[in-house]
């Protein structure tokens, strides 16, 4: 027997739609009008916008109307994100908060075990990206020292906690000067400690 085709349709609660562009020279044209054809209830987004901002208004407003059973529906992955990381943070949340999340490009709808799996798939792919950068900088600074090389004096910031305010940022939002006040760091030390471990993308995070 066939397996019936899955649909934007099958989401048991409201359709939300999110629409996105990173220059004001786009066009957001052919997004909503497949955003209205897959019947979303209402459709936010954003316009001159980079897909690296953990924060952006339209998603910030879209995000905030979802409920339980809801889906948040976008016409390809990466108008929700540009990163794995940053992508895997906000399956997780919806996840957690039991709302459905479909991408009609490529096809993921997480009502369906496939769109599960997807999901799975990505969380593990960030939380090995995590544990590469975190091998990887403790691996350098071994060898630094072995070699008799003087690292410079302590970082403010310990691996870490610089591990954990980036997943803080991608995960729930938070503005680069907020996690730094609880730090106890500046803006600008924040911003040094995540490019001196690789963490890419957070400069538009950081803006």
């Amino acid at each position: 027997m066939t397996e019936k085709p899955w649909s934007p349709l099958d989401i048991p609660g409201r359709r939300i739609g999110y629409a996105r562009v990173s220059t004001p020279d786009q066009k957001l044209r052919m997004q909503l009008d497949a955003l209205k054809y897959a019947r979303c209830e209402r459709i936010f987004r954003d316009h001159g916008v980079s897909g690296g901002k953990a924060s952006r208004p339209g998603l910030d407003r879209a995000l905030a109307v979802l409920q339980p059973g809801d889906g948040l529906v976008v016409l390809k992955l990466d108008r929700l994100g540009r990163s794995v990381s940053h992508l895997a943070s906000l399956l997780t949340r919806f996840h957690d908060r039991e709302i459905h999340f479909c991408s009609l490009t490529e096809g993921i709808n997480t009502t369906t075990p496939g769109g599960k799996l997807v999901f799975h798939i990505i969380a593990a792919v960030a939380e090995f990206q995590r544990d590469i950068i975190r091998e990887n900088t403790c691996q350098g600074i071994e060898a630094a020292r072995r070699r008799g090389k003087q690292i410079g004096r302590p970082h403010a910031l310990d691996l870490e906690a610089i591990l954990a305010t980036h997943r803080d940022i991608l995960e729930n939002g938070t503005p680069i000067h907020i996690a730094a006040q609880r730090l106890k760091v500046s803006h600008a030390t924040l911003g040094r400690a995540f490019k001196r471990i690789g963490l890419i993308g957070m400069r538009d995070a950081c803006s």
